[in-house]
């Protein structure tokens, strides 16, 4: 048995409109199309392969498992990325707290200025309130220990 695998002009304009339909769609209903896969993306593609594969020629085992490897690695890197996220956060929420109490000197850009931290707040980036101002953690130059 032969099977034709290649699609005519007709066909291929076809799949194009259906493709655009869909797109059109997707803008419509307020969400916009991202050019990044993630791994629902790819499970996605996985699946979808799966199913229309050729089933006198067959998904071969090493390349399966190759592709569930990468999938395994890619959501290993992610978890990774957002603890790390969380880690820094942590560290800079701890950061801010430290210097309450402490006075410090802050670059203003041209000028700078100097007191004791009042207040800090939590979060990837904290901010600390001196002289009734706040300022990112970044601009702070020096911390004294009174």
């Amino acid at each position: 048995m032969d099977i034709n695998t290649t699609m005519s002009a007709s066909e291929r304009v076809q799949v194009q409109g259906e493709v655009d339909r869909f797109n059109k769609s997707i803008m419509v209903n307020g969400r916009q199309p991202s050019h990044e896969l993630g791994k629902d993306d790819f499970l996605k593609l996985l699946m979808a392969q799966m199913t229309n594969q050729d089933p006198t020629n067959p998904l071969d085992n090493t390349e399966f498992i190759a592709q569930m490897a990468q999938f395994s690695s890619l959501e290993q890197m992610t978890n990774m990325s957002q603890n790390f996220e969380r880690l820094a956060s942590l560290m800079n929420s701890s950061e801010a707290q430290g210097a309450l109490g402490h006075t410090v000197e802050i670059d203003l850009g041209d000028t700078t200025t100097r007191g004791v931290v009042e207040a800090a707040t939590r979060g990837s980036h904290p901010q600390v309130k001196v002289n009734g101002m706040f300022y990112d953690m970044e601009k702070i130059i020096s911390v004294y220990n009174d």
